[in-house]
């Protein structure tokens, strides 16, 4: 049934099997006429991002005739009689589709109603590749003036709804590739986080800093206080523990002769769990000879400046709501001092822990 609004469909779970059936059904559909639901390989002279940057001065009702190939997620379809507009969704950022009966049918003409079937048979949360030229609509929307295309991979199970999105904390984060899906920002994230751990890496190698893998498995739970998660060595006949920390085999390796050392890992502890408290996550812990706790402040604030600067492009960065400079030289305070500006408690003033416990009391 053609429509002038945009395809969505029910989300909830009691509707979620009829969902996948008829879009099992489609699948055997598209085997039918000769088209491959699930595609082995596509080749693409553009992403999204790009697009829009190059073509970003074509003025509303132009085209231009260049080849142009680009692959990537239906999110949104507006289908009417012999014209649809598809928003596609890449890696980079998203972009319209102008799917023309006309052109579709000339340049396909081997698969007959070329069109219907793409009309028909595909649904938002496919992946499609497509071919064609570039224009800007008239109400101003860079497009894709598809020609050919080629379904990549055959959806069986609608995205979240377009309106309310995933908003279930918990769903989210047990179905993360969903999120990636239809939120932008947590993509971002992830990207971000990739360039940080690469600019860290790149400025440790740069300063003569070699990273070494330790070990995982490891036979005693050393480095840190906390629970750690025990798993059974068969051949061994020994338990064994997931680390806590990499301080203890870091170490070693500086005894052995190394000067400089680092390793950027995945620590697990058996504790609590929340979105904020993951018993699996990354740490980084650096060694280096003949230097002492002056030299590791620089360098902590070298990393982190540097990182700020690579990714961000600049020193000041907004977090939670709060406006941060990160420009050098950071404040240096002890902790007893720091403690003492914020309660007017001085800590070394005291001379046993009953007398500080009372102190502290006062002040609850």
């Amino acid at each position: 049934m053609s429509s002038n609004q945009p395809q969505r469909e029910p989300n909830s779970s009691s509707n979620l099997d009829e969902i996948r059936a008829t879009r099992l059904e489609k699948v055997e559909q598209l085997k039918k006429i000769g088209l491959i639901p699930y595609a082995y390989q596509w080749k693409s002279s553009h992403d999204a991002a790009s697009l829009q940057d190059k073509y970003a001065s074509l003025k509303n009702g132009e085209e231009v005739e260049v080849d142009v190939a680009i692959a990537g997620r239906i999110i949104a379809r507006r289908v009417f009689g012999k014209l649809a507009f598809f928003s596609l969704q890449d890696e980079s950022g998203t972009i319209q589709l102008y799917l023309d009966k006309k052109e579709i049918q000339a340049h396909m003409s081997e698969l007959e109603s070329a069109f219907n079937h793409l009309k028909k048979l595909t649904d938002t949360g496919d992946i499609i590749g497509v071919k064609g030229s570039i224009k800007r609509t008239e109400k101003g929307e860079l497009s894709v003036k598809v020609k050919e295309y080629e379904i990549l991979t055959k959806s069986l199970l609608p995205l979240p709804d377009k309106w309310h999105g995933l908003t279930d904390t918990e769903k989210r984060y047990r179905q993360r590739y969903v999120d990636l899906i239809v939120n932008p920002q947590v993509r971002q994230t992830f990207r971000r986080r990739a360039q940080i751990t690469a600019s860290i890496r790149r400025y440790l190698d740069n300063q003569g800093f070699i990273e070494i893998e330790t070990p995982v498995l490891q036979s005693e739970a050393g480095g840190a206080e906390a629970r750690p998660f025990i798993t059974y060595h068969n051949t061994l006949e020994m338990d064994l523990y997931l680390r806590i920390a990499t301080e203890l085999h870091l170490k070693r390796l500086i005894v052995g002769g190394f000067e400089k050392v680092f390793e950027m890992g995945r620590i697990f502890r058996n504790e609590g769990v929340s979105t904020k408290h993951n018993p699996e996550f990354t740490s980084i812990e650096l060694y280096q000879a003949y230097a002492d706790y002056n030299d590791m402040m620089e360098l902590t604030e070298a990393i982190i400046t540097t990182a700020a600067e690579e990714v961000l492009g600049t020193l000041n960065i907004t977090y939670q709501g709060e406006q941060i400079d990160l420009s050098t030289p950071w404040r240096r305070v002890t902790m007893n001092d720091i403690v003492k500006e914020k309660s007017g408690l001085d800590f070394e003033a005291f001379i046993d822990f009953e007398t500080a416990k009372t102190e502290v009391k006062k002040q609850v």
